[in-house]
């Protein structure tokens, strides 16, 4: 096997959670009279935690405000997690490819910028069956992606050197994430962000289906 562990982002990774995003940053601007956006607006959004992403839907005015901003990220956090499942789903393929990295004794884990609730919530939910070595979302108080702080905490847990671990995603935060971390990286292009994002942001390899990731880790 190229590699030990197999360190995957969730968002725009393993699943396709946009549309539940952008429905709970949509009520959110909708309760408050806020333009809404679309789709396509939101992937360019996502992954540098909410906070960030309700940052980026508001207008820059309000933007600004802090306290303001705290007001929405607590709306969305209360929205967002109770239907944090309405519209989400593995990447096609997704499930296959964790249960034979796992048969083949490759350990796995997942490093996300999402809080751990919602991060928790839907690794259990889509891959119950799987067992990853380590779930890590954003906790309070913790470093977002790119630090590279969650990644050599999982290499940690772990006991596995970076020269035998590799991360997947599909933004240019998961490939600098992994270059901070002393480790391969894989860029997706099936997520949230365009390929052009990855290579600039340091990808070496970017990948356009899960197949073609099967092929490459198998």
């Amino acid at each position: 096997m190229k590699y030990d562990i197999v360190i995957f982002d969730l968002d725009g990774t393993l699943l396709n959670t946009i549309g539940d995003l952008a429905a709970s940053v949509d009520y959110v601007m909708r309760s408050r009279n806020l333009p809404e956006h679309t789709d396509a607006e939101y992937r360019q959004m996502v992954g540098g935690g909410i906070k960030r992403l309700v940052e980026r839907a508001l207008p820059e005015a309000l933007a600004a405000n802090e306290a303001y901003v705290d007001e929405c990220v607590t709306q969305f956090r209360r929205y967002y997690f109770d239907n944090i499942d309405r519209h989400t789903v593995p990447y096609e393929g997704m499930c296959e490819l964790l249960g034979d990295l796992q048969q083949h004794g490759v350990k796995l884990a997942v490093a996300s910028n999402k809080f751990q609730h919602g991060t928790d919530r839907l690794v259990s939910k889509f891959f119950g069956d799987i067992d990853f070595v380590a779930v890590e979302g954003n906790r309070e108080g913790a470093p977002l992606k790119p630090d590279p702080q969650i990644v050599t905490g999982i290499l940690s847990r772990a006991g596995i050197a970076p020269e035998r671990a590799v991360m997947i995603g599909d933004s240019g935060i998961d490939i600098r994430t992994a270059q901070a971390a002393g480790i391969d990286s894989i860029g997706v292009a099936w997520g949230f962000r365009f390929a052009e994002e990855l290579y600039e942001a340091g990808a070496e390899r970017v990948l356009s289906d899960v197949e073609e990731l099967r092929k490459y880790l198998l």
